[in-house]
């Protein structure tokens, strides 16, 4: 477990993003902030951030969607931690602020939420909200959170798991998207031109029911997920 203190003065920062250079760039902008938050340490992998929250005190953990191990790995690190620490703090750092995106930081155990493009201002704010125990979005953010809390709307069906649906090529197109691989990646991997790639993707969206690269990502990690618990239940029963 990791050392959680009081969330009074300084906070102390734990800092996950996908280079050193990002990391070391936000750990700057912390420590000259007008909050001066102290930063622990830093990591640009899944590894290095479960232990790095293991080894040090810290009240904060600014973790980026996009990690050494794929585009989408924050995601993963962020329900991990919120399981294994529950009285941490996190704030998701987001490549974009999509609807899905927020939504999903938000599911993932996310206390804050920060676009890249926002200002290193804003996120000194940010964190320090956070710290203090409040919830940090802008008012679009939210508003992306309130509909997605409101009633059901009619979606495009998911394929259910085992169904079949797609071909054993499109299966291996789904995992490495959500590997984080792009088209230009997949298709050296899958030895096909850039335009294949693209037809896959398009076949793919129409059958599972998703519109863009994101939202296929995440559908393919809460069915793996999903077949996990499926997994784990069967190895109990």
């Amino acid at each position: 477990m990791s050392k959680c203190t009081v969330p009074t003065g300084k906070a102390d920062v734990f800092i996950g993003d996908g280079s050193q250079l990002s990391c070391q760039l936000i750990a700057t902008v912390l420590r000259r902030g007008r909050y001066q938050a102290r930063v622990v340490g830093y990591a640009t992998g899944a590894d290095g951030i479960r232990q790095g929250l293991d080894q040090h005190e810290t009240n904060v953990a600014v973790i980026g969607a996009r990690l050494e191990e794929g585009a989408l790995a924050g995601f993963n690190v962020t329900r991990q931690i919120r399981a294994s620490h529950p009285r941490l703090n996190i704030v998701m750092i987001l490549d974009s602020s999509s609807p899905t995106m927020v939504v999903e930081a938000f599911r993932a155990g996310a206390s804050g939420i920060f676009s890249r493009n926002q200002s290193s201002d804003l996120l000194c704010k940010c964190i320090h909200a956070v710290h203090q125990g409040q919830v940090w979005a802008n008012s679009k953010e939210l508003r992306s959170i309130i509909e997605a809390l409101g009633p059901a709307q009619p979606v495009k069906p998911i394929v259910p798991r085992g169904t079949g649906l797609l071909t054993k090529r499109e299966e291996g197109v789904v995992h490495l998207v959500a590997e984080g691989l792009t088209n230009r990646d997949i298709s050296q991997q899958l030895n096909l031109s850039e335009h294949t790639v693209r037809n896959y993707l398009f076949r793919i969206f129409n059958k599972v029911g998703t519109s863009n690269r994101l939202e296929l990502a995440l559908f393919a990690i809460d069915r793996r997920q999903g077949d996990n618990q499926q997994n784990s239940m069967s190895r109990v029963e």
